[in-house]
């Protein structure tokens, strides 16, 4: 025996039941087969939380369009697709290693069942019997797995469930008691609220949103009230932290579930962008772009991704993990939009070209709103005298917004001004108190609102300047102010602020049409094509109409004017006695109106060099205006072939016969005259069924819809996380920040949830104590 104990190693690890389980997060478990690790590895405290995880989100069947294919003795072969429906309860597919696996055998496998669909992964797909091989009769391996897990959802199969023995009335209680709670989780997720208080102990006099709701809802209903709080079991009372995070979590996915059911396994374009949050973790926001089945374009947010690292590859590998989990396919990808940065849109090494080489159909367009925002920008960069008016605007912002007595100064001016103005009718709720408004380089269209507030406002400021150059509190902001007033006054700034303040009127249009979630590509570009027409109209026609506005300005706050036939004089000390030889008319017009006009359309032309794309000039063939004049079936069948993944060789020779036949019919059909766009031709489509009969034509408006435009659907999902996730809230979690985004976003789906889909999800999720 001494012999026997001396030969065993010295260096046995304990058995897993006395090992310490580390904390595991369920949403963070691997999607792909390939990359799980074995169910036996986790600790058994843990291992019935895992499963039921797996087997509420369901097999991981990812929607390929094209699987790959291997040779098997001169014959390709690949997995199909239709295998899902015959096996979808169990098979898997991993996209990483290209082989099949069994969901209800990985989950529990017996010691010592070797099958390739639960260790190595299946690929012989010339095999196709080995399927109902693996599922085998009914005491097979697969069949008592099965068992297992259909019993292991089953509440009143559970170990809890057998010891817990409910009469009816603790089951109607608790019925209650979980509505309640799902209930009053939706209306705070609807309104991006905090659930928790600081102190939710019985002496706080506000224990946070949901508890005193809670309460109040029981005060009003006397049912309500009998078994919640304190009148429910203490083990029992559906408002600890962790239940309100699993209902968020249930909430999400049934979102989710439906954005997913709209999509369906239809194409689509992904727009990213990354943020940092108010816990200075940065954030990396999805949305989908896609077509539903009316033929409406939707934009839909479907999550928060929390990124370590905002390389290209490390936003590439998060992207993987999300399709992954959501069993979607960089395949179904036609279009990618993102803002100019270098790991977003590098030719090389960026995200862009990382998905372009997977598949080169997803192609890419820069955000036309960023673009459109750089080209304000560069202007004010580049040219001196536009540089140094927004330089003092900003400091204007900084002087008149510095305190609150000066804010309330500005508004009692304007409130006075308003009482002489008989022509305006005052009261409470005309909402006619204005005020500066900052202008910002990602809040489009800003610097125009700062403009127009600033050319109202005008007399209001400069008494509140004057006020603080007599009445400020140090000598730093008594000069600044003084320095603002007197250049204010001169006839330069209010040429400038009419000037700059047009040109932003026009562009300002474009931008607020590129913002629109259902906004197409090719209208977009037409619209861009129309700025650049409108901002030449100005440059040529404009002058006139600008020095009348000027000098009736000027006229009507007693500034001094310029007469336009003088000689001009440079207004720098320096450059005062040299004799320029011109007058102020052309100093104005030639100098300064023409030059920034040209460097504007010229900005303009060189940020949207996607407009001469091949890609949109074949596009533009598809669109319904002007009866349809710029349909060209050669350029159409030449957009088909760049899009190898959706038309196969059989489908292309017969696009062009019916595209033939389209163009016949809908010129013929008084309900498709006067379209704006493509957007209004794929709708009447399916509204008069021809997309029925025209399915290639319609294939084709939908990849061109599907092209993203802006990227203005994630900028307010950021918005939308900085209500959900602030200073008070820092220290929320990465999923329960995102289960929350998901639903205040996506508030249309969120009102649309069932309570009782929630209630069943919720109770598959864990072993609960109670059943419904």
């Amino acid at each position: 025996m001494e012999k026997y104990y001396q030969s065993i190693p010295s260096n046995i690890e304990s058995s897993s039941s006395n090992t310490k389980s580390t904390k595991i997060d369920l949403n963070d478990l691997p999607s792909d087969p390939f990359e799980r690790k074995p169910i036996s590895s986790y600790h058994p405290t843990q291992k019935d939380d895992i499963i039921r995880a797996y087997l509420s989100k369901g097999p991981c069947q990812p929607k390929v369009k094209e699987f790959p294919q291997r040779d098997f003795s001169g014959k390709a072969r690949r997995f199909k697709k239709e295998w899902f429906q015959k096996y979808g309860n169990w098979l898997e597919y991993s996209v990483k290693a290209d082989k099949a696996y069994c969901l209800y055998c990985y989950l529990f496998s017996e010691i010592g069942q070797k099958d390739a669909f639960v260790s190595k992964g299946f690929n012989n797909w010339n095999m196709v019997q080995r399927f109902d091989t693996h599922v085998g009769d009914n005491n097979s391996c697969h069949n008592k797995a099965r068992k297992k897990a259909e019993n292991l959802v089953k509440e009143n199969r559970s170990i809890h469930a057998a010891f817990e023995r409910q009469t009816e009335k603790q089951k109607e209680e608790y019925r209650l008691r979980l509505s309640t709670s799902v209930k009053l989780t939706k209306a705070l997720l609807n309104g991006g609220l905090p659930f928790r208080g600081h102190d939710e102990s019985e002496t706080s006099l506000y224990r946070g949103h949901f508890l005193e709701l809670l309460k109040v809802m029981g005060e009003i209903n006397e049912e309500i009230g009998k078994v919640t709080l304190n009148n429910a079991p203490k083990n029992s009372q559906m408002t600890a932290p962790a239940i309100q995070k699993d209902i968020c979590y249930c909430f999400a996915q049934e979102v989710l579930k439906m954005i997913f059911e709209e999509l369906g396994d239809d194409v689509f374009s992904i727009l990213v962008d990354e943020s940092r949050d108010v816990s200075k973790k940065e954030q990396m926001a999805v949305v989908l772009r896609y077509v539903d089945k009316l033929g409406f374009v939707k934009e839909r947010f479907i999550g928060l991704v929390h990124v370590k690292e905002t390389t290209a590859l490390s936003l590439k590998h998060a992207i993987d993990e999300l399709f992954a989990h959501y069993n979607l396919s960089l395949d179904r990808v036609r279009g990618q939009g993102y803002d100019g940065a270098s790991n977003m849109s590098g030719e090389f090494n960026g995200l862009k070209a990382l998905i372009l080489r997977e598949n080169p159909s997803a192609y890419f367009v820069h955000c036309f709103a960023h673009q459109l925002q750089i080209v304000i920008v560069a202007l004010a960069s580049k040219h001196s005298e536009v540089f140094k008016f927004f330089e003092e605007i900003s400091n204007l912002l900084n002087v008149v917004g510095a305190s609150c007595k000066r804010i309330d100064l500005g508004r009692e001016k304007q409130r006075a001004k308003l009482d002489l103005d008989t022509r305006v009718e005052t009261g409470h709720g005309k909402n006619q108190e204005l005020s500066l408004a900052r202008a910002g380089d990602t809040r489009w269209g800003s610097h125009e609102k700062t403009l127009l507030r600033l050319i109202e406002l005008y007399p209001i400021i400069i008494e509140v300047l004057e006020y603080v150059e007599t009445s400020g509190s140090d000598g730093a902001s008594k000069s600044q102010a003084d320095g603002l007033q007197v250049y204010m006054e001169t006839f330069n700034f209010i040429y400038y602020l009419h000037l700059m303040k047009n040109i932003l009127g026009i562009t300002n249009k474009l931008s607020e049409a590129l913002q629109r979630k259902d906004q197409d590509i090719l209208n977009a570009v037409g619209m861009v094509k129309s700025t650049k027409k409108e901002l030449q109209t100005y440059r040529l026609d404009g002058f006139k109409s600008l020095l009348e506005d000027v000098i009736s300005f000027c006229g009507k706050y007693e500034i001094e004017t310029v007469n336009m036939e003088d000689e001009y004089v440079d207004p720098r000390p320096r450059h005062r006695r040299r004799k320029t030889n011109i007058t102020n008319r052309h100093h104005y017009e030639v100098n300064i109106f023409n030059t920034i006009m040209d460097m504007q359309i010229q900005e303009l032309g060189n940020r949207f060099n996607e407009v001469t794309t091949e890609l949109l000039t074949f596009m533009n063939s598809l669109s319904p205006c002007r009866n349809f004049s710029a349909f060209n079936i050669q350029n159409l069948l030449k957009l088909a072939e760049m899009y190898p993944n959706d038309f196969d060789f059989d489908e292309k020779d017969k696009l062009k016969y019916e595209l033939g036949n389209y163009i016949a019919n809908v010129k013929d059909d008084t309900r498709f005259v006067d379209m704006n766009g493509v957007s209004d031709l794929a709708k009447t489509m399916v509204e008069t069924r021809k997309h029925i009969d025209y399915p290639l034509v319609y294939r084709l408006l939908k990849l061109a819809l599907v092209l993203p435009v802006a990227t203005a659907s994630v900028e307010r999902s950021f918005s939308s996380m900085k209500h959900v996730k602030t200073d008070l809230r820092n220290r929320m979690g990465d999923g329960y920040t995102n289960d929350s985004c998901i639903c205040y976003i996506e508030k249309e789906f969120l009102q649309k949830v069932s309570e009782e889909d929630v209630m069943q999800r919720f109770q598959k999720m864990k072993t609960r104590r109670e059943q419904l």
